[in-house]
């Protein structure tokens, strides 16, 4: 292991965190050589949600509109902010992003796919749907249930890039 000085000249371990410098300071990692490829991710989560809310989605009476279209749009566009929204995440181009959501009997299944070309990897920006997704379902039921829970926000698969693909088990 390599070893740099601090500013006193003492010996400093090199750094074996991606995202730390040798220093132990925080760094967006470099892609810049990186060859860009195609890649993608699903993500999944899950909004509980009392049987009146339940109704309220299925039939479509919920006070502040169309719940399930606004977490939709939320979630496609919380995709493309995921690099403001966290520090050290890489801007990237988001090609493509669908957020589909389910109403069952407790509540509202969320899974968001999010694909890109580009030198890293896009599973942040799937959590990212997912969760302002979710975030949005309940910004549009709180004032019919105020106890809805978003849970289990998850990987489900991702493809492309260094790792190769991977699939929750």
């Amino acid at each position: 292991m390599t070893h740099t000085t601090d500013t006193t000249g003492a010996p400093v371990p090199a750094q074996p965190f991606t995202h730390l410098d040798s220093a132990g300071q925080a760094r967006m990692v470099d892609v810049t050589n990186k060859v860009p490829t195609v890649r993608s991710a699903t993500a999944a989560g899950f909004v509980r949600c009392g049987a009146k809310v339940v109704a309220a989605l299925r039939d479509g009476t919920a006070p502040k509109g169309d719940v399930l279209a606004v977490a939709r749009i939320a979630g496609i566009q919380g995709a493309k902010k995921t690099a403001d929204l966290l520090p050290l995440a890489h801007v990237i181009g988001v090609h493509g992003a669908v957020v589909d959501l389910i109403v069952e009997d407790d509540g509202v299944s969320i899974t968001a796919t999010v694909r890109t070309a580009d030198r890293t990897g896009v599973e942040m920006e799937a959590f990212t749907a997912v969760s302002v997704a979710a975030l949005a379902v309940v910004d549009m039921v709180k004032g019919l249930d105020k106890s809805v829970t978003i849970e289990n926000v998850r990987l489900l698969a991702k493809s492309g890039g260094k790792s190769g693909d991977w699939l929750r088990g």
